[in-house]
């Protein structure tokens, strides 16, 4: 198995933990894993966005070259489309429709959202409305990730795990937020398979 993926947001959506939970859940199953993020304009609201390739085989760059990413998984539409370049022919956008306007000529979300339905195999949801039903607009990544979830072909027990794992140290409180939110999503998404 071998899995690209661009995972993309803005700053403070929790791209990085949706990472830390798909590498985990990956490493847990022997598999090889390369990341390469970037983060810097995080902390003003600016797009952050991370390669993630993970493979049973070796990975020899941490970077996914244009037309060959396997998904897309995007906590904010508007930074969905602009990765587009990046997606192979049969690959798969999963996206929140509930945009961060963080600039002052944001296009019209409907407009966004027709561009993301041209994708051949996407996924729109209101992730944010998922997480408040879960308990928290805190935990929308982790609905994001759910709904990805069928498409990274690792068992979802594996993402349960990771989420466990990851969010320790945060309390069973926070690990249960977070399952519940994954369920969310994973349910969401297999209404479409």
């Amino acid at each position: 198995m071998k899995k690209d993926i661009i995972l993309a947001g803005v700053g403070g959506q929790g791209i990085i933990s949706i990472a830390s939970i798909i590498g985990y859940a990956a490493l847990a199953q022997d598999m090889h894993l390369k990341q390469s993020e970037v983060h810097g304009m995080s902390q003003r609201g600016g797009d952050v966005m991370s390669n993630l390739r993970i493979s049973n085989d070796h990975i020899a760059s941490d970077l996914i070259p244009f037309g060959q990413a396997d998904m897309i998984i995007s906590i904010e539409p508007l930074e969905s489309l602009r990765y587009l370049p990046y997606l192979s022919r049969e690959g798969w956008v999963i996206t929140n429709t509930k945009p961060f306007n963080n600039i002052s000529n944001y296009p019209p979300i409907e407009a966004i959202i027709e561009e993301i339905g041209k994708v051949p195999h996407h996924i729109a949801l209101d992730a944010e409305a998922l997480a408040r039903e879960a308990g928290s607009t805190k935990v929308t990544n982790t609905v994001i990730l759910g709904a990805a979830s069928p498409f990274l072909g690792m068992a979802y027990e594996k993402f349960e795990k990771a989420i466990q794992f990851i969010f320790r140290k945060k309390g069973e409180k926070i690990i249960e937020l977070n399952l519940q939110a994954l369920k969310a999503g994973h349910s969401f998404a297999m209404q479409y398979i």
